[in-house]
């Protein structure tokens, strides 16, 4: 998408699991790439709450978009099991973290609230604890028993079975941390700042950052292949 002419400012990313992603504005719009298919969006449609987030289907056939007033809009064969749409938040929502088998979702709020709908179960939150920094990002584990919420100053907290590896948390960093990506068995995480850096942690490779890297914009979004 550089170089091209956007609406509002890009939100979100989700990959189909191999091949192509899709990126969702804040208007809802949606922009496919790869073997990521067009499903429908948001854009041009009024939304209460600007979009916030994205998830796709395990099978890459479809994806959700979450607001922040915790509106869901979903596209393809990704269902509606829910949202919190029109109920009163402690917190704006800031991501969407999809179920393995695709049949349920997390919503997280800045507080570090979790709001669970379809076969995801609530398994703990930092709802109503002290927090050093806003919740910014949430990732599940590949048994769907556990999730991990990051905050913007990179500290780690784990829940069901979702094990803790290490975090930034308490470390200095260049930028804040905006994202959080799990790897596809569950036994490691990837953090991700504005500026690009990507901090790794368990089985978690790696693999290269924009890190140091001029950037015109902000990075708010990423996804693991």
């Amino acid at each position: 998408m550089g170089g091209t002419t956007l609406n509002k400012p890009i939100v979100g990313m989700a990959t189909t699991g191999g091949g192509g992603y899709w990126e969702v504005a804040s208007d809802g719009g949606i922009f496919s790439f790869g073997n990521a298919q067009y499903y429908g969006s948001m854009g041009g449609t009024t939304l209460n709450k600007p979009i916030v987030g994205i998830a796709a289907t395990p099978d890459g056939l479809g994806y959700w978009l979450v607001a922040s007033d915790g509106g869901i809009f979903a596209f393809g064969d990704a269902q509606f099991y829910g949202s919190m749409g029109g109920r009163s938040l402690n917190a704006v929502i800031v991501g969407i973290a999809a179920s393995p088998d695709g049949l349920g979702y997390w919503l997280v709020a800045s507080d570090g609230g979790i709001f669970a709908f379809g076969d995801a179960q609530f398994y703990g939150s930092m709802g109503d604890k002290p927090l050093n920094q806003p919740i910014l990002g949430i990732a599940s584990d590949k048994t769907g028993s556990g999730y991990w919420e990051v905050a913007a100053d990179g500290g780690i907290f784990s829940f069901g079975d979702a094990r803790f590896y290490g975090s930034m948390g308490g470390r200095p960093l260049n930028k804040p941390i905006v994202g959080l990506m799990s790897t596809f068995d569950g036994g490691g995480y990837w953090e991700m700042a504005t500026d690009g850096g990507i901090f790794a942690f368990g089985d978690a490779l790696f693999e290269g950052s924009m890190g140091g890297i001029p950037l015109n914009s902000p990075i708010v979004g990423g996804s693991s292949t």
